[in-house]
C-alpha cells in the first residue's frame, strides 16, 4: 500500500512536470516567433519609409513605378506618416473618422510611439509610426490561448486520473473487505458450534459468556468488512448511545493507564447513521490516540449540537501532529507504525463522508500535547 501510495504521488509530479515542460516550450516558440515577426515588420515600414522619400525627392521618377508597388504592397501594417513642417498626418490602412481625422490620427500615432519607435525619414521632417499587424497580433495572444487550453487540460487529465486511482482504491479497498469478511465467515461459525458444544457439556458459564461475546464482536466486525464497498443502511441512533458503547467495550480492552472522559448532554442526539460502521470509526480514533499517547494518557469524548449538527471531538494527551500532516494522514497509505497499511483513517474518512454525508477532520493539534479530532453528523429529531 505504501508502494502503492508513493509511487501515485510519484506519477502525479512526473505528469506535472511534463506539463511544465510543454508549456515552458510552446511559450518560447510563440515568443520567437513573434520576435521574428515584429522585426520582419520593422524591416518593411523601414523600406516603406525609404519609398516614401524616394517620392517626395526624386524629381526625375526613373524608379517610381517601383517605388508605388512598394508603397502599395503595405495591406496589413497600419501606417501614419506625419509631416512636422506641416503639422500634418496622413495614414495607411488606417479609417479614421471624417468629424476630426486629424486629432484621431494624433492620438494614434502618440499610441503607436509607445510600443513602436518611430522611424525618421531622413532628408525630410517627417515621421513614420506604425502599429503591429493583425497577424502579430494574434500571434502575441496565442501563448496566453495556448496556456489556456494547456491549463484545461491539464485540469482534466488530472481529475480523470485522480478519479482512476480513486477507482483503484476504492476497488482494492472493497476487495480487502469482501475477502476479510469471507475469510472470518468459517471460523466464527466453528467458533458458534463450539460454545454450543460447551453449553452441553456444562462448562462454566462465566468463561462461556465471555467466549460468546467475543464471538458475536467478530460476527460484528464481519458484518463491517462486508458492508465496505455498498451503500449501508443508514438508522435513526443516538450518537451518544453509540460512543458509550464504544468506550465500554474499548476501556476493557485497553490499559489501564489510560482514561476515558465523557462529556455528553444527558437527552439523546440523534443522528442517521449505520451503527456498526460508526463504531469501527470512533474504535479506530481511540486505538490510534491510544498509540500516540503510548499506552498511557487521557483521551476525552465530548458531544454538542451545533445547529442542525451533531458535534463529536476525540482529545487524546499525545504527542501531536504538525499542521501540515493535518489532510495527508487520512490518506490511504500513511501511517507511522513500522508494520501498518495506513487504511485506518483512509476508511474512517470514507465511512463519514461517503455514506454518513458528514465530515472528519484534524480540529486541533500540538506537538506535546495532543490532537482532538472532530466528526460531524446532520442532526435529526
Amino acid at each position: 500500500m505504501k508502494l502503492f501510495a508513493n509511487n501515485k504521488v510519484l506519477f502525479r509530479y512526473l505528469f506535472i512536470a511534463i506539463a511544465l515542460i510543454i508549456v515552458l516550450v510552446s511559450l518560447a516558440v510563440s515568443h520567437f516567433l513573434v520576435k521574428d515577426l515584429s522585426n520582419e515588420e520593422r524591416n518593411k515600414i523601414e523600406i516603406w519609409a525609404e519609398a516614401t522619400k524616394e517620392v517626395a525627392t526624386d524629381t526625375v521618377n526613373l524608379h517610381m513605378n517601383l517605388i508605388v508597388q512598394i508603397l502599395k504592397s503595405n495591406t496589413t501594417i497600419p501606417v501614419i506618416l506625419y509631416d512636422k513642417e506641416a503639422d500634418y498626418y496622413t495614414a495607411a490602412n488606417i479609417e479614421p473618422p471624417t468629424s476630426d481625422e486629424q486629432g484621431f490620427l494624433r492620438h494614434k500615432a502618440e499610441s503607436f510611439a509607445k510600443k513602436n519607435e518611430p522611424i525618421a525619414i531622413e532628408g525630410l521632417d517627417q515621421y513614420l509610426y506604425y502599429d503591429d499587424s493583425y497577424m502579430l497580433k494574434q500571434l502575441q495572444l496565442y501563448p496566453y490561448i495556448q496556456l489556456g487550453v494547456l491549463f484545461i487540460f491539464m485540469i482534466t487529465a488530472f481529475f480523470a486520473l485522480f478519479t482512476t486511482m480513486r477507482m483503484e482504491q476504492d476497488r482494492l479497498w472493497v476487495g480487502l473487505s469482501k475477502e476479510t469478511a469471507h475469510q472470518l465467515g468459517t471460523p466464527i461459525s466453528s467458533l458458534l458450534a463450539w460454545i454450543e458444544y460447551l453449553k452441553l457439556k456444562e462448562a462454566d458459564t462465566g468463561v462461556l459468556s465471555d467466549m460468546e461475546k467475543d464471538v458475536n464482536r467478530l460476527q460484528m466486525i464481519t458484518d463491517r468488512f462486508s458492508k465496505i464497498g455498498s451503500t449501508p443502511a443508514l438508522e435513526r441512533k443516538d450518537l451518544v448511545d453509540i460512543v458509550k458503547q464504544s468506550v465500554s467495550y474499548l476501556e476493557k480492552r485497553i490499559s489501564k493507564k489510560v482514561i476515558f472522559i465523557l462529556k455528553m448532554a444527558d437527552t439523546p442526539l440523534y443522528a442517521e447513521v449505520c451503527a456498526p460502521l460508526l463504531s469501527w470509526v470512533i474504535e479506530n480514533l481511540t486505538k490510534n490516540a491510544v498509540d500516540a499517547m503510548g499506552g498511557q494518557g487521557t483521551i476525552t469524548f465530548t458531544i454538542t449540537e451545533k445547529g442542525k449538527t451533531v458535534v463529536l471531538d476525540i482529545q487524546d494527551t499525545g504527542k501531536g501532529l504538525s499542521k501540515s500532516k493535518f489532510r495527508t494522514i487520512f490518506n490511504p497509505g500513511y501511517t507511522t507504525k513500522s508494520r501498518g497499511w495506513g487504511l485506518g483513517l483512509s476508511l474512517a474518512k470514507r465511512i463519514v463522508e461517503s455514506y454518513h454525508k458528514g465530515r472528519i477532520y484534524v480540529k486541533s493539534s500540538e506537538i506535546g500535547v495532543g490532537t482532538t479530532f472532530c466528526i460531524e453528523l446532520k442532526k435529526v429529531e
